[in-house]
């Protein structure tokens, strides 16, 4: 088994996984530059898109993506991010550089992880009850998403999902189920780049914490006017700076 993907471009591979609700069309502009020189894989993830009928954990989901993705640079967006690192460390061989945007290693805190895995559920169980497109306004309208426009939040590519893949991928891959990977970050030898927008306080510490988990390998960086949505809300900038690091790991 493997994901469903779109190809585009020639060169290096990059493979670009979204977040949760969207699909490999919400990339736009970011993969529309990276194409320009770079062979671009816009992986849906499991319960997303092409790939709605896949059910698969974070685990699962990351082998997937590196049996779908094949060798090149990783970069994944939140959910993306996290089903990246889970491919990074199941199949290294595979995932030669990682690209982290508001990502996470999981929740420390057994109590606090428990917390959110009933949160994660009770999301699962809103978006059975209220229908995809409720749900989805009730989603964007989160703070956590402010400062994304409605041009570039996507809703007509996000509202091709199903509430049932969406819901498996709530229950299966959800923050809650994410087992806590900070103590094998270290054991990650490719390069790896953790983003996060400067307006985004928590995932710009995630960001540090990750990098200097890992070690000098590993860099943090941060989108200028942006929040968790960094490569959406600024994506301009976010090129800028994901091919500086690309230049920086190719010396």
């Amino acid at each position: 088994m493997v994901l469903h993907a779109e190809r585009r471009g020639r060169g290096p591979r990059i493979v670009l996984v979204h977040g949760f609700t969207q699909t490999r069309r919400s990339w736009g502009p970011v993969a529309d530059d990276l194409s320009r020189d770079h062979e671009v894989v816009l992986v849906d993830a499991p319960g997303h898109g092409g790939s709605g009928e896949v059910r698969a954990d974070l685990e699962d989901g990351g082998r997937l993506l590196a049996d779908t993705g094949g060798p090149g640079t990783y970069v994944g967006y939140s959910m993306g991010a996290r089903l990246c690192l889970h491919a990074a460390l199941a199949a290294p061989d595979v995932v030669q550089g990682l690209v982290l945007i508001g990502g996470t290693a999981g929740i420390d805190d057994a109590a606090e992880r428990a917390a959110r895995r009933e949160q994660d559920l009770a999301t699962a169980a809103q978006l059975e009850t209220a229908g995809l497109e409720r749900f989805l306004e009730g989603w964007l309208a989160q703070p956590l998403f402010a400062g994304l426009s409605a041009d570039r939040a996507g809703v007509a590519e996000r509202l091709e999902n199903t509430v049932a893949g969406l819901r498996s991928s709530l229950e299966l891959a959800g923050t809650g189920a994410q087992a806590p990977l900070w103590d094998r970050l270290p054991g990650l030898a490719m390069p790896v780049l953790a983003v996060a927008g400067a307006q985004d306080e928590r995932f710009a510490a995630l960001a540090d914490r990750i990098a200097s988990s890992i070690g000098r390998h590993a860099a943090a960086a941060l989108v200028p006017d942006a929040g968790h949505a960094a490569h959406l809300e600024q994506p301009e900038a976010f090129v800028a700076l994901l091919r500086a690091w690309l230049g920086d790991e190719a010396r």
